[in-house]
C-alpha cells in the first residue's frame, strides 16, 4: 500500500518531529529527500550508538529516505535547494525558530513561487506569540503543556518515557500533509501548515484539561494507576511479577468481585458500588485487591482476570516487546538495511499488505551525487561543490 508514490517531499529536518512525520509519508511511498548538514548530518545521528554503532533515534525515524548533504547557507547550496523545492510536492522543515524564513524559505515566499507546493513548518510553539522564538525540546514542551503536572507520583513529577511532544507534532504534520494533498487534488493549490509541538501536546491533554474545567481540582498524579478510575493499574502477584488490570464499568466490577476476589457481596458495598465510590475509597479497596493478588502467581492472576473477563496485561520489558507473541503472530517485524547491516523494524501500523515499504536508513549524503545528477549537474560540478564543502 503505497498511495503516495509519485509524491516528492523535500525535508530540512533534524531531531525527531519532522523526521518522524516524513518517515510516515515515506512509508506510504513518498520520495523523501532528507537535507542534512555536510559531514555529520542530522545531529540525531549522534544521540547514541545503540544500534550496532548507529543512533537508536535515527534508525527509528529515517528509513525509506534519501540523504542529501547540503550547506544551503552557501549561495550555491541554496540554488540547489531552490531547484529541488521547485519540483517538490511538499516542503517540510523543523529548523530553529525563524531560520527557514531568514533563509528565504518562508511559507509566503515559497507559495508565491510555487502555488501547488504544500509547506509544512514544525516548531515548538508556533508564531506569532511570546514563545515564538523559544527553543523547544520535548521535555520543555511536555512541561509547558501541563503533561508533567499529571504524570508521576504524588511526590515526584515524571516525564513520559518517550518523546511524546515530538511524536504528537510529527503525527499531526503527517496527517495534515495528507489532508493538504487531498485538498490540492480538488483545488490545484498548495497551502501552508503550521504545526506546533505545544498545540499537538495540549490537544492530547484534553481529558485532564476538561476534568479541571473552570478551576476544578486536576486529576492527581497516580503513578502507573489511573488517576480517576479504580481499580485500574498495577498489582504485584505473589511471585513478585506486576500485573496491570482495569475495571471500566459496573458489569466488569461485579464480575471481578465474584470471579477474581471471590467476594461477590463487595459489588454492592456502599463504599465500592460505583466508580466514584471506589475512587473515594481507593486506598482501602486497593489494599483488599493487593492481598488477593499476593495469594496468586502472576499466571494464575491473569488466568482469573481473563476468565471474568477483565482487561489485564503483563508489564513487559523492552526485551520482551521484541519477542511479543502477538506481533510475531501478525508478522509485523521486517528487516530494513542500514549502514551497519540489516535490523528489525515494525511494519507501519494500519496497512495490511504483505510487503510494506521497508527500505534503507541512509548514510549521511549517500544520495547526494544521484540527486544532484538528476538536477542536471555534471560530475565536474558536483566534484567542485564537494571540494568547497557545499555538499
Amino acid at each position: 500500500m503505497q498511495p503516495l508514490r509519485g509524491i516528492t517531499v523535500v525535508s530540512l529536518e533534524q531531531a525527531v518531529a519532522a523526521p518522524y512525520a516524513s518517515r510516515q509519508l515515506a512509508d506510504l511511498g513518498a520520495r523523501v529527500i532528507k537535507v542534512e548538514r555536510p559531514g555529520a548530518g542530522d545531529f540525531a545521528r549522534a544521540y547514541d550508538t545503540r544500534v550496532r554503532g548507529l543512533s537508536s533515534h535515527f534508525v527509528w525515524a529515517n528509513r525509506n529516505k534519501e540523504s542529501l548533504t547540503l550547506d544551503f547557507k552557501d549561495p550555491r547550496g541554496m540554488e540547489v535547494l531552490r531547484r529541488l523545492v521547485a519540483d517538490a510536492d511538499v516542503f517540510l522543515q523543523n529548523l530553529a525558530p525563524g531560520a527557514a524564513a531568514r533563509a528565504g524559505l518562508g511559507a509566503r515566499e515559497l507559495l508565491e513561487r510555487h502555488p501547488r507546493l504544500i509547506v509544512c513548518d514544525i516548531s515548538g510553539y508556533g508564531g506569532p506569540g511570546p514563545y515564538e522564538g523559544r527553543k523547544a525540546y520535548d521535555l520543555m514542551v511536555q512541561s509547558e503543556a501541563g503533561l508533567l503536572s499529571v504524570t508521576g507520583t504524588p511526590d515526584d513529577l515524571a516525564k513520559a518515557g518517550i518523546s511524546v511532544s515530538d511524536i504528537a507534532a510529527g503525527m499531526y504534520a503527517y496527517s495534515s500533509v495528507l489532508a493538504a494533498l487531498l485538498e490540492r487534488g480538488r483545488t490545484g493549490r498548495g497551502t501552508h501548515l503550521d504545526v506546533s509541538m505545544l498545540e499537538a501536546t495540549v490537544e492530547w491533554m484534553g481529558f485532564p484539561l476538561y476534568y479541571a474545567f473552570e478551576g476544578a481540582e486536576p486529576p492527581p498524579r497516580a503513578g502507573a494507576a489511573h488517576a480517576t478510575i479504580h481499580p485500574y493499574g498495577p498489582f504485584t502477584a505473589g511471585d513478585g511479577k506486576v500485573v496491570m488490570m482495569a475495571v471500566q464499568n459496573e458489569r466488569e466490577w461485579r464480575g471481578f468481585c465474584a470471579g477474581f476476589l471471590d467476594r461477590p457481596e463487595l459489588a454492592e458495598h456502599p463504599h465500592y458500588a460505583t466508580n466514584a465510590d471506589r475512587h473515594r475509597h481507593r486506598e482501602a479497596l486497593g489494599a483488599l485487591i493487593a492481598a488477593r493478588f499476593a495469594e496468586l502467581t502472576s499466571t494464575e492472576a491473569i488466568g482469573l482476570l481473563s476468565a471474568v473477563p477483565v482487561a489485564n496485561a503483563r508489564v513487559n520489558t523492552l526485551a520482551e516487546v521484541w519477542d511479543h507473541p502477538q506481533l510475531a503472530a501478525r508478522g509485523r517485524w521486517h528487516e530494513v538495511p542500514t549502514p551497519a547491516g540489516p535490523v528489525p523494524a515494525l511494519a507501519p501500523p494500519g496497512p495490511t499488505g504483505r510487503h510494506p515499504r521497508m527500505e534503507a536508513v541512509p548514510a549521511p549524503g549517500e544520495h547526494t551525487r544521484a540527486v544532484l545528477g538528476e538536477l542536471g549537474l555534471s560530475d565536474g560540478e558536483i566534484d567542485a561543490l564537494e571540494a568547497a564543502g557545499v555538499v
